[in-house]
């Protein structure tokens, strides 16, 4: 599914803050990205996401080498990637619902076709009484189980979660951490960047580690 080979990113003429990046993330697998605060986990979800262009090197992205892309199409590569931001990125004006339900909308979907799924799902997180609350309403652990709901009511291809159980506390990290893995045996890659070592011990999973720039990769 995606392939680096020798990727390095700069900004400006700054020193590189990730080099030499060569690994593979293969269709239906499941990895946990980890380094220190600070080391590069969410510059290298922007690489996987195509919202960043590396500096040097080679990435290709559902078999289309990315530096051929021409921006126009970038949008709809992306539609197959769910993606948790650390800042949530729900819309103030649209309600817990209509922000869960907004990658089905753009596809052009309509209402009647996907209000169980969404209504299901948000119950499965813990938000099913929250559905028609608006997002400055909601506390920063149901706000990030919302964009959760969100990345994952598609069913992408590949899922990005940037520290996706940062804010919610330890019986609903294991339920989210089920949920993941539920949308992997369903044939889902799952890339989940984590400091958090008891959430990595739960299961045996490959583990990109992130040091001064440079990936290790163990399992």
């Amino acid at each position: 599914m995606i392939h680096f080979e020798n990727v390095g990113l700069r900004y400006g003429m700054g020193p590189e803050i990730l080099r030499d990046l060569t690994f593979d993330v293969p269709d239906r697998s499941f990895q946990f990205l980890t380094g220190a605060s600070g080391a590069g986990k969410t510059t290298l979800l922007k690489l996987l996401f195509m919202s960043l262009r590396p500096t040097r090197g080679l990435i290709t992205m559902f078999d289309r080498d990315i530096a051929m892309v021409p921006s126009g199409d970038l949008p709809m590569l992306r539609r197959r990637i769910g993606i948790v931001f650390q800042d949530f990125r729900l819309l103030d004006h649209l309600t817990t619902f209509e922000n869960v339900a907004l990658p089905l909308r753009v596809r052009g979907r309509p209402e009647s076709s996907y209000r169980r799924d969404v209504v299901e799902l948000l119950e499965w997180v813990g938000l099913g009484d929250r559905v028609n609350a608006l997002p400055p309403v909601l506390s920063g652990g149901e706000k990030q189980r919302a964009a959760i709901a969100r990345a994952l009511i598609d069913r992408p291809e590949l899922l990005l979660a940037d520290e996706p159980t940062g804010n919610v506390d330890p019986p609903m990290a294991k339920r989210l951490l089920s949920l993941f893995l539920e949308l992997n045996r369903l044939g889902t890659a799952v890339v989940i960047a984590t400091h958090d070592l008891s959430l990595m011990d739960q299961l045996e999973a490959r583990r990109m580690i992130l040091t001064h720039g440079r990936l290790e990769i163990h399992g």
